[in-house]
């Protein structure tokens, strides 16, 4: 009988439990959306030199940036090629910038050279910052800023008792609009 009181209460509050979580979420969603206005000068087609070191030594490529909103703007999506002079591709990455509305914090999920993982973001008044965990006492330490319509990137590692050491960089300028990743969506019929 006990479990037949329980189930007959939970069907009679399950209809008010899809209301009440539709009214946070558009809360969150609204909440979400003006925390993504402060990245929104990302948006478009993004070209210029960039380089750096890895372990093979240096490195020159054309890198390559798309960069557009999703789900309402709540999200932003990144992907950045590195063309090498032979017109190979040398770097490919894919990010997913969010915003949580409950931690007041901003998240980039990356997908890099093989590694993929979720890293702290921080808006800055003219671009941002965002840390890869490299080690004990190490991190790498990307600095993005635009100054005159030109995006600079940079990435430093940086371990403990050492000066920074600059692993790459890029300078690129927006060279369009982008209707990525929007286009192309499935209709519904």
């Amino acid at each position: 009988m006990k479990w037949f009181l329980f189930l007959a209460a939970l069907a009679l509050t399950a209809p008010a439990a899809p209301a009440c979580a539709q009214d946070t979420d558009q809360a969150s969603i609204a909440e979400q959306q003006q925390a993504m206005k402060r990245l929104s000068w990302m948006h478009g087609v993004w070209r210029g030199p960039g380089g750096g070191f890895n372990r093979s030594g240096p490195y020159k490529v054309t890198q390559t940036e798309r960069i557009g909103p999703m789900l309402g703007g709540t999200l932003i999506v990144i992907e950045g090629k590195g063309y090498m002079a032979d017109g190979s591709v040398g770097f490919n990455a894919f990010g997913i910038i969010s915003y949580d509305p409950r931690t007041k914090r901003y998240t980039i999920h990356s997908y890099a050279l093989g590694h993929a993982g979720d890293f702290p973001l921080t808006p800055t008044d003219n671009g941002y910052i965002w840390e890869v965990q490299a080690g004990p006492d190490a991190v790498i330490r990307y600095t993005a800023t635009l100054k005159d319509g030109t995006w600079t990137e940079v990435g430093d590692y940086v371990a403990g008792g050492q000066p920074p050491r600059r692993i790459f960089e890029m300078n690129l300028k927006r060279v369009g609009n982008s209707d990525w990743p929007l286009a192309g969506g499935i209709p519904k019929d």
